[in-house]
């Protein structure tokens, strides 16, 4: 007597508990815009829920809480049943399936960069995913190579490095978060450097310096004495044997003489610099932004 071979459990689809919900999505289409509809579609998704859930579910561990992707899922599930007509023929599920799906990748792709990434540089980042995880199945745990996943991938080595540094982008770094190794709390925002002051004071001295060179002896000693030393004009009016009236004037006219001339250069610049634009739309100019000028201690 020859045993029967044991029959085989068939494979459960991921979808046969689905809800059958053919006769009201029938009446749905049937019932004019109102209340009556709204209502049984609500009913519907309602019904439909538990599998939305177990769709979002799915796309957990990827830096999204659950719970908000079940939210975004029953988005997915309330597009689907609005907008599911029976007299396609096709069943619901394989219609909402996909819905809810694309809703999903949709939150990802326009809500969880942390930095803004161009489409197909997303698109980039998906496939070198998709071959590191694939190759790594068969490499004993070793991580591919650059030129390993060009070729699983069929991408160039150019189009991997670029997916590889979007593969970090759905997320940024705090400025307030602690560098590794550091052991008193030295942050990345420590790091940034500021505004350097010293900057202003090194163009403030190279546009009056020429100026200063070409001074009379006699002016350009009072510039020193009062700028350079710090003495006050009584004093300098006592060492030169002059009224304090006179070392005033001279102080005056001589800085206006050289914020006069500096001014006149920058504006020649940059009318030079407006005619190169408009000669010329597309080569670079230096910008023409003119710093206060002021006499300051070298």
């Amino acid at each position: 007597m020859t045993t029967a071979p044991a029959r085989t459990k068939r494979a459960r689809h991921p979808h046969d508990d689905a809800p059958d919900t053919e006769a009201d999505f029938r009446r749905i289409a049937s019932l004019p815009d109102g209340p009556e509809k709204e209502r049984l579609r609500q009913d519907v998704v309602r019904t439909w829920m538990p599998m939305a859930e177990r769709l979002g579910r799915r796309y957990r561990n990827r830096g999204e809480n659950v719970e908000d992707l079940q939210q975004v899922a029953f988005v997915g599930l309330v597009k689907a049943v609005t907008r599911y007509d029976p007299e396609r023929g096709s069943a619901f599920e394989s219609y909402a399936v996909p819905t809810i799906v694309g809703e999903i990748k949709r939150h990802f792709r326009d809500h969880m960069w942390g930095l803004h990434v161009p489409r197909r540089v997303q698109e980039l980042r998906n496939r070198v995913r998709i071959s590191r995880r694939e190759l790594s199945l068969t490499m004993d745990g070793h991580s591919p190579t650059v030129a390993q996943i060009a070729e699983h991938s069929g991408m160039s080595e150019e189009d991997v490095l670029v997916g590889m540094e979007a593969l970090e982008s759905y997320s940024t770094l705090s400025l307030d978060a602690a560098l590794p190794g550091a052991e008193d709390g030295y942050s990345l925002a420590d790091t940034l450097g500021s505004a350097e002051p010293a900057f202003d004071t090194v163009v403030y001295r190279e546009s009056v310096k020429p100026r200063l060179r070409k001074l009379p002896e006699r002016e350009r000693h009072i510039l020193c004495l009062r700028f350079f030393c710090d003495m006050t004009q009584s004093k300098i009016a006592d060492q030169l044997g002059i009224s304090q009236m006179h070392i005033s004037r001279i102080i005056s006219r001589t800085c206006d003489r050289i914020h006069q001339e500096v001014d006149a250069e920058l504006e020649r610049e940059t009318a030079s610099e407006l005619a190169a634009v408009t000669a010329f739309p597309n080569a670079s100019t230096r910008s023409s932004a003119k710093p206060a000028t002021r006499l300051i201690p070298m």
